[in-house]
């Protein structure tokens, strides 16, 4: 089964100033239990923070980098914002709200619920029954392990939130990604893919593969950083595409569409961002100029939860996607976060 093109790429202008995927973020409750995961369990470095103390809130954004690449900025510094807004690849933003941590009524909305729009983010490795092993003695917990369910060969773990982290294995059929883990994926529901694909192809990403599940269907999108200009994704088979696409080091947006949604008008995914649902925040675009990339992204039609002049924070924004999702636009090479 080849890709089959859903022939709307044309329906939206491109978004200006070479938009690449940048962020994927997620709250969490207690850094003291949350970093320590990331980086010492899944092989994440911390590339960069921010603080604002003038707003109780804290962040840190983390990446897989090559095994044995050596970072040797310091997070917080200038030379590492400079790093973290010039970067081509994903990065993982956790949101700390001070004191969450001492509040025992806390606790954050994984996803995975009625209407839920946020699924999972996912990590690939070798050997995906070695991983779980070695995860489970770290003390991490297993929504779904390797032979359990319909679905062999791959696991769900549980971060200390409670968000689903996929263990997915690579491929290795052409070349080795010697890391024991690399961050491949963010998932998120969508109820109308004719309106949610050519919504991200605006901004440069392409699909690399599609599955039909006969009730449910895949979408994968890689942004520009991860896509081979070599390849024609659109006349690889099911397994080809399947091959290639677990041999990106990058991550991968899958949007999976429930089909039968499309035609209920009053169906709506749950975003992330409402009162007693809050855990997945957003995702987020580096552009070259942002004024310019909402000039196109206002002609799309879904609108902005805040405008590049709007808040406190002049110079990003904050832009819906089809489906109500919050998409960050900041300027590649950083902006001024602090007073």
């Amino acid at each position: 089964m080849k890709i089959q093109t859903m022939a709307t790429a044309s329906k939206f202008a491109a978004v200006v100033g070479r938009p690449t995927w940048q962020q994927t973020m997620l709250r969490i409750k207690d850094p003291q239990k949350s970093i320590p995961f990331y980086t010492n369990v899944m092989g994440m470095t911390i590339i960069d923070e921010l603080d604002f103390p003038q707003f109780n809130f804290k962040l840190w954004f983390l990446s897989t980098l090559p095994e044995g690449e050596k970072y040797t900025l310091v997070p917080g510094t200038k030379e590492a914002h400079d790093y973290l807004w010039n970067i081509e690849g994903t990065a993982l933003e956790l949101t700390w709200n001070y004191g969450t941590e001492d509040d025992t009524s806390q606790k954050y909305h994984p996803g995975n619920q009625e209407r839920d729009g946020f699924g999972h983010i996912a990590f690939n490795t070798d050997d995906v029954y070695a991983a779980c092993a070695k995860l489970e003695v770290a003390g991490v917990t297993f929504k779904k392990k390797p032979d359990e369910g319909r679905m062999k060969g791959l696991a769900f773990a549980y971060d200390p939130d409670g968000y689903w982290v996929e263990i997915v294995k690579r491929g290795l059929e052409k070349k080795k990604i010697p890391n024991y883990f690399n961050f491949s994926q963010t998932m998120l529901r969508i109820k109308d893919p004719t309106k949610s694909i050519p919504f991200y192809e605006a901004f440069g990403m392409i699909v690399v593969r599609q599955a039909n599940y006969g009730d449910f269907s895949n979408y994968f999108l890689a942004s520009s950083s991860s896509v081979d200009s070599n390849i024609d994704y659109s006349t690889l088979s099911d397994v080809e595409a399947k091959t290639t696409l677990s041999m990106m080091f990058g991550p991968i947006l899958e949007l999976t569409h429930n089909h039968g949604t499309e035609v209920d008008d009053n169906f709506k995914h749950y975003n992330g961002n409402e009162d007693g649902r809050q855990g997945f925040g957003h995702i987020g675009f580096v552009v070259d100029d942002v004024y310019a990339a909402c000039e196109t992204i206002r002609t799309m039609g879904y609108g902005f939860k805040k405008e590049p002049d709007g808040g406190m924070m002049k110079g990003l924004a904050f832009a819906y996607d089809p489906d109500g999702y919050l998409i960050e636009i900041i300027k590649r090479g950083g902006m001024d976060f602090n007073p």
